[in-house]
């Protein structure tokens, strides 16, 4: 059984963030970036899988953006992938999920021998958009199944049952191999790479491509125009009322009638 995982480098959801004056992106200063957490799960579910079975043969993580984002791919390679591929594209085209995903299909479609089993985080944690693993499923041809919190392969590798939350519950998918598989947070728990995987990480074969030297990619234009970031609008100035609970309700509704005008 050969794995894919797709992991994907974000901004530390804790970090304070700016955009730039020209709202051409984000001011990287001080901002420390980390691999996308729903991506973390993909990467988790895969070692686990090699550490319980024997016909686990590789485990591959790929990523796509800028060329800083090798750092996110080491700390895949860290938790136990085998060998990384790093698909450097512009970051005006970071926004565009469906040519990222082609990119990525263009890339792992190289390999004859494929993979019985690919592994993405459900959504990024940047723009908050979840459509790089169905794409992706689309452009390699795969069945997919969406924000799964439980899987168990059977013991000959060829079918999967995969669970979902549902509201009220779970529904309980079964599929042929090969299928990708977007991952949700209680999937697994994903662990801190040691120091001495960490070290042998920096070791393990790292292929860099650029995205449009890719087969049928120098022609392929992004869907989407990136035209720039914005911050939100500052938040107006709040007011504060005090008093008795009689006395805040009425002055609540005297300011709702009389300044907001809403009543």
């Amino acid at each position: 059984m050969r794995i894919l995982v797709v992991v994907k480098q974000v901004p530390d959801s804790r970090a304070s963030l700016s955009v730039l004056a020209d709202g051409s992106g984000l001011d990287k200063a001080g901002v420390r970036f980390v691999c996308n957490p729903f991506d973390e799960f993909a990467a988790e579910q895969a070692v686990q899988l090699r550490e319980k079975r024997s016909d686990v043969d590789e485990i591959v993580a790929v990523t796509i953006g800028p060329a800083e984002a090798l750092q996110t791919l080491r700390t895949t390679l860290a938790m136990g992938a085998d060998r990384g591929i790093q698909i450097v594209v512009d970051e005006s085209v970071m926004f565009d999920e469906l040519y990222l995903a082609r990119a990525i299909a263009a890339a792992v479609t190289r390999d004859e021998q494929g993979y019985d089993l690919v592994l993405c985080g459900k959504q990024g944690i940047d723009n908050d958009a979840g459509d790089l693993g169905p794409a992706l499923a689309e452009y390699l041809g795969l069945p997919h199944i969406g924000a799964i919190v439980e899987l168990v392969v059977n013991e000959s590798g060829d079918r999967a049952n995969a669970k979902r939350q549902i509201e009220g519950g779970l529904e309980v998918v079964e599929t042929g191999l090969p299928v990708l598989l977007t991952c949700e947070k209680g999937l697994v728990e994903p662990r801190y790479p040691s120091l001495p995987n960490i070290m042998k990480a920096k070791k393990k074969p790292v292929e860099t491509v650029d995205a449009k030297t890719l087969p049928g990619m120098a022609e392929a234009a992004p869907r989407a125009t990136f035209i720039g970031l914005s911050p939100p609008p500052a938040r107006e100035a709040c007011t504060i009322i005090e008093g008795t609970p009689e006395e805040m309700a009425k002055e609540l509704v005297r300011v709702l009638r009389e300044e907001a005008k809403v009543i």
